[in-house]
């Protein structure tokens, strides 16, 4: 039984461990916004992402910053390519085939990876401060601290660009009526491509960051699908929505690890997610779709 003063440490690991969940989900938000599909290659953009950083700052001897810059760069013209050749021609088609189109391309991607980098794993630079924080005889490490205070900080960049930016704007409106954005003379196409552009980025700096604190490996990729507990308790198409459920579910993963072990932290937090969609099926702030007959 832990005492108060764990309890409270696993707490906070918990909610800062929240924000990088957060961030991988808003990356399955902007493509459900924007395309009304699940992107199940998200975790293979987290691991390209990372190992395009690696390569610029390990293989080409980059300063960190200008290494992160060519693999936001490289991840974004992926991201265009993917949309373009792959995803436009399936305008139309039912959901279930985009799906599978995702499934597919998410194995493509890390074949790809696994025959250009190699399986092994890969030590990534420092990128965040591995210092811990003593706050009495609380102990938080300084990766899993800083890492919450990055994400929020893209979470808010993005959030404030579709609330303010006119491009932004376009977006929303051409994610909540395609039809009508288009009559009224917005890029519905344009505003499609920058939302898988935004989707790959947040998946880069993301798995940058996962990377950097454990190690840089094709299994990588299998971190966002534990993030998929997040996206359906949020609600797909709520950013605000995952923000709250990342903090809810870092907060459960780590009280889990405390109280029961390392075992039950993929256990408890599925069960208090199944418990709460079956009073609310759409998700904490999901949209509820409304059908007449």
């Amino acid at each position: 039984m832990m005492d108060w003063i764990s309890f409270i440490e696993f707490s906070l690991i918990g909610l800062f461990s929240g924000g990088l969940l957060a961030l991988v989900a808003l990356g399955f938000v902007l493509v459900y916004k924007g395309t009304r599909a699940i992107n199940f290659a998200m975790g293979e953009f987290m691991m390209l992402g990372a190992y395009l950083v690696y390569t610029g700052h390990t293989w080409m001897g980059l300063p960190l910053w200008l290494a992160v810059l060519l693999g936001l760069l490289g991840i974004s013209l992926i991201a265009l390519g993917v949309e373009r050749l792959v995803l436009r021609p399936l305008a139309g088609q039912p959901v279930v085939s985009v799906l599978m189109v995702t499934i597919g391309l998410g194995a493509l991607m890390h074949g790809a990876v696994d025959a250009i980098w190699g399986g092994r794993n890969l030590e990534m630079p420092q990128i965040l401060p591995r210092k811990p924080l003593l706050w009495g005889d609380i102990l938080i490490p300084g990766p899993i601290f800083w890492s919450f205070w990055v994400a929020l900080a893209v979470i808010a960049a993005l959030s404030l660009y579709f609330r303010f930016s006119r491009t932004g704007i376009a977006m929303r409106a051409a994610a909540s009526d395609p039809i009508t954005a288009y009559a009224l003379g917005i890029d519905v196409r344009r505003t499609q491509q920058l939302t898988w552009v935004f989707a790959g980025c947040v998946g880069a700096v993301a798995g940058t960051i996962v990377a950097s604190i454990s190690s840089l490996s094709p299994a990588l990729s299998a971190t966002a699908l534990g993030v998929l507990a997040v996206v359906i308790l949020g609600g797909l198409d709520s950013v605000l929505g995952v923000i709250i459920a990342g903090l809810v579910v870092g907060w459960l993963e780590s009280i889990a690890v405390g109280y029961f072990g390392g075992k039950a932290r993929d256990l408890v937090p599925y069960l208090v997610v199944l418990a709460i969609l079956m009073i609310r099926p759409y998700g904490l702030l999901g949209t509820r779709d409304i059908e007449r007959l």
